[in-house]
């Protein structure tokens, strides 16, 4: 299993994490096979988003010994009330759930406490304002739990936490459908059928801007619904054709910001099938050639970061090179991490020679040469 560093929190966590679905509706010993299957595949992320206290006690249960093998993302304001999930912002019942929820999972910590759904900027002011986020920081200075997220599924949103700076960590939507679509309140807009009927022209730039902005300034990602609750691996897929569960999570793990997709496996072979992404070959991962062949929907002159345009024949690594240039250009000059970050990359974009055997292989006609000699111009090397 390969780790990344989860933004400026420091934690280590693997690319593919687990979501709770799976452990949904499931007996103790059901969850304790997934907690094994994911201590033997090298897995330690897990969302848990449900406040079904059967699920948070069993799986806090299975952990019982080898908690610190597992970091926790659990959620703030998702309670259980009535037998049934509510999202609440009432500051009392969040309190009272996230004691209840440390009980339950017998812990006396979380690892990231994540601030739960928010997707209209009036919430999001709230929160920032309000009972809520100072909860959260109290929790944090008194050790329990060690950062500090939000959920959403609205780049708007998304960019505004990102930019308070009282958010180390974000749990965002990340498939090649949901970011061509533009920012909207309503997450149902996300997979509705009307929102695909007209042709789409490359990725929303709020959300591009968005991911942008979680690299540059350290906000970890985390990503959920990578595979759009299962419809991207449909033949009804609002792409129009099915993608693989590998193009999915390599597509969200080329984002910039991203550090772990949590893959929303309902059996433990789902699981296995999903971590099965760290040994496949790059020809099982690539999306590009699927991509060019969705209808009504193109990516012509946008870096998809495919890595088609490999090998340069003056060993460059143009995705990444394109990568840091569209993170300059974003900020409008060019932030000290990623200068250097890209000084560290043995060739730079001024070893370039123009032999356009980069753009030749560009499924999406990007105009790579001329990225070359702006990043040249940008980070003089």
């Amino acid at each position: 299993m390969n780790y990344r560093t989860l933004g400026r929190t420091g934690l280590k966590v693997n690319e593919i994490g687990m979501g709770c679905e799976g452990l949904v509706d499931k007996r103790y010993e059901q969850v304790k096979e997934f907690v094994d299957k994911m201590e033997e595949l090298g897995i330690n992320c897990i969302d848990l988003y449900t406040p079904n206290p059967e699920v948070r006690a069993s799986l806090g249960k299975a952990m019982r010994g080898r908690r610190d093998k597992f970091i926790l993302q659990s959620h703030l304001c998702s309670i259980w009330e009535h037998g049934q999930y509510l999202r609440t912002r009432n500051i009392a019942k969040v309190k009272s759930g996230f004691e209840d929820m440390l009980r339950l999972l017998d812990t006396d910590f979380i690892d990231i406490g994540m601030i739960h759904y928010s997707d209209a900027l009036s919430d999001w002011q709230e929160i920032k304002g309000g009972p809520i986020m100072t909860y959260a920081q109290e929790l944090k200075a008194a050790g329990k739990i060690g950062c500090i997220g939000l959920s959403s599924h609205n780049p708007e949103v998304a960019q505004a936490a990102v930019d308070s700076g009282l958010i180390d960590v974000l749990m965002f939507s990340v498939n090649p459908c949901y970011d061509l679509q533009p920012a909207n309140e309503d997450v149902e807009q996300l997979w509705a059928e009307s929102a695909y009927e007209k042709q789409l022209v490359n990725m929303d730039p709020q959300r591009q801007a968005l991911y942008e902005s979680c690299q540059r300034l350290g906000v970890g990602v985390t990503v959920m619904k990578a595979f759009g609750g299962g419809d991207l691996l449909s033949q009804y897929s609002p792409a129009g054709v099915a993608l693989t569960s590998f193009q999915c999570l390599h597509y969200a793990l080329t984002r910039p910001g991203v550090s772990c997709v949590m893959a929303g496996a309902r059996t433990v072979d789902e699981l296995v099938q999903c971590a099965a992404y760290e040994d496949a070959p790059d020809s099982k991962k690539d999306y590009a050639a699927a991509f060019a062949s969705m209808p009504k929907i193109s990516w012509e002159g946008h870096c998809m970061y495919c890595g088609h345009c490999a090998p340069c024949p003056q060993g460059i690594e143009v995705a990444t090179v394109t990568k840091f240039l569209n993170l300059a250009k974003a900020q409008g000059t060019v932030p000290e991490t990623v200068r250097e970050h890209y000084a560290l990359l043995p060739h730079h974009a001024g070893e370039c020679v123009a032999c356009g055997a980069c753009e030749k292989r560009c499924p999406f006609s990007v105009s790579i040469m001329e990225n070359m000699k702006r990043a040249a111009e940008i980070f003089k090397q």
